[in-house]
Parts: C-alpha cells; sequence; structure tokens
C-alpha cells in the first residue's frame, strides 16, 4: 500500500530532513512541499494526497501555519488527507486531536516514527470481513498511542477461548504465535500447546495489541518469543523450539518496526 504526500513546514531546512526521512520507505510517495499557508493549500487542492505533514507552530509567524488549513480543506474536499503534524511543541496536542490529525510527531523525526506511521495507515484500511456473528466496523479516527513497552506493561490480557460451555482462559504473555486455519485460528502458546479458537486471525489482530505483530496473511507473532529474523529467508525464529516462521513482503514494514524495536535499550550488535 503507497501513500502520496506533501509537506508543508515554514523551515525548508526541515521539509529536506523530514523528505530524506520518508524516502527510506517505498511505501512514501513524495508529491510536492510548501513553506506557507496559501501555498500548501493550493497544492493540496491540485494534487489531493492522501498525507500531509504540517508544522502547525512555525518559527515564521508571517507564514501562517496552523490547524486552521484542516478548517479550510474541508471547504472544498469531500474527503480531506490524513493530517500528520509535525512540530517541536508538545502542547498543541490537544488542539490537534480535537481536529482529528491522524498523528503528532515531535520534531526531529525518527525512523521508528515513520515504521508506527505506516503501521497505523495500513490497519486503518479497514477490510470487509463477511462474519455473520460479529457486525463490521469502520474507524478512521486517529490513535495516539504510547510506545509499545508502556502499552504492554500497564495490561495483563486474558483470553477466554469458549466451546460449548467450556471456558478456556489464556494469558496473552503466554501466546507465542497465532496461526490462521481457514476460518479459525490455531493460539500456540510457550508450553508447547495449541489450542484452537473459532475466531479468524483477523478478529486477533484487532483484538491483540503489542506486543503482537502481524508478519503474514497466516500469522501473527508474539514478538517477545522472537530470538532470530533472517531476512534473506524472510523466516522469524520462536526461542526454545524448531519453528519458523514465514514473513511475507507485504508485511515487511512490520518486519522493520520489530527489528528496530529489538535495538531499543540494552542492545549491542557485533
Amino acid at each position: 500500500m503507497n501513500y502520496s504526500y506533501i509537506i508543508i513546514d515554514d523551515d525548508q531546512e526541515n521539509v529536506l530532513k523530514t523528505k530524506a526521512m520518508a524516502n527510506s520507505f517505498s511505501e512514501l510517495d513524495f508529491v510536492a512541499s510548501a513553506n506557507n499557508y496559501e501555498e500548501g493549500l493550493n497544492l493540496i487542492l491540485e494534487h489531493t494526497p492522501q498525507l500531509v505533514f504540517l508544522e502547525i507552530d512555525p518559527a515564521d509567524k508571517t507564514s501562517n501555519l496552523s490547524l486552521s488549513l484542516i478548517n479550510e480543506l474541508h471547504r472544498y474536499l469531500k474527503v480531506v488527507p490524513k493530517i500528520i503534524v509535525t512540530t517541536n511543541n508538545r502542547d498543541l496536542a490537544f488542539d490537534a486531536i480535537k481536529h482529528e490529525v491522524f498523528d503528532y510527531l515531535i520534531k526531529p523525526i525518527l525512523r521508528i516514527d515513520l515504521v508506527k506511521l505506516i503501521l497505523k495507515l495500513n490497519k486503518s484500511k479497514v477490510e470487509i470481513e463477511i462474519d455473520s456473528n460479529e457486525p463490521v466496523t469502520f474507524d478512521e479516527k486517529p490513535t495516539f498511542l504510547p510506545q509499545p513497552e508502556t502499552v504492554y506493561q500497564s495490561q495483563s490480557l486474558t483470553l477466554c477461548i469458549k466451546s460449548y460451555g467450556d471456558y478456556r482462559y489464556i494469558d496473552a504473555k503466554d501466546i507465542c504465535y497465532l496461526h490462521a486455519d481457514n476460518n479459525s485460528t490455531d493460539i500456540h502458546l510457550n508450553n508447547g500447546e495449541m489450542i484452537t479458537a473459532f475466531k479468524t486471525l483477523k478478529h486477533f489482530e484487532g483484538a491483540l495489541t503489542y506486543p503482537f505483530i502481524r508478519i503474514h496473511n497466516s500469522y501473527i507473532v508474539n514478538r517477545n518469543y522472537i530470538s532470530r529474523i533472517h531476512s534473506g529467508n524472510s523466516v522469524c525464529y520462536i526461542k526454545n523450539s524448531p519453528v519458523k516462521l514465514p514473513f511475507s513482503k507485504s508485511y515487511k514494514v512490520n518486519i522493520d518496526l520489530i527489528i528496530s524495536d529489538f535495538s531499543n535499550g540494552n542492545y549491542l550488535e557485533i
């Protein structure tokens, strides 16, 4: 999935830095850049990009850059591009949320910021899945996620697998990976046990947060149980087992997220 984008920033050096970072992702297609409100508005109306990287607290106040640009876009466009705020000012986040921006990035923009952005973009492309037991919902609202470590430590999720009066309780932290099997999902635990749930993998993708990451049409893996990633063979190895899970090109950005996450904190690369 590719996304066209425009950068609007009063500082041309910041424009170049954002573009250079975005250029390392094949999913992001640069269209144009602008340094002020009027020029930025005209470029958006002319090219209708999918994304706009927008500075809302400019050093050059004559550029008139602010969240008001979003209100102006609603006057002309039926579908407004997803706005990604890029700024040094953390204090405007609440106003940005009220304007329903898609993301809020603090400069300098890091590679991991764009990895997470692309993951959110891909997830927001909701696929219609026919399931007679569950309604299809669409959610394009912005989500400002805390760091992955915070998400995992702040919750202790228990899964209940129900089958004809049998209630099986599983701690999410004990799940190594999930494997799609037609309309059911095989849940593989760290003790070697496998439990089948009669829900699709898509259902679990929506229910499970970090450290569960989809790496293939048929697999979701718990990042905490990965011992090795072989890019050449496109496989992930599971700790203390001979299991190798394939990852597909369409989920390569998720693998990049895992690799980047491993390199944070106490880490020695030899």
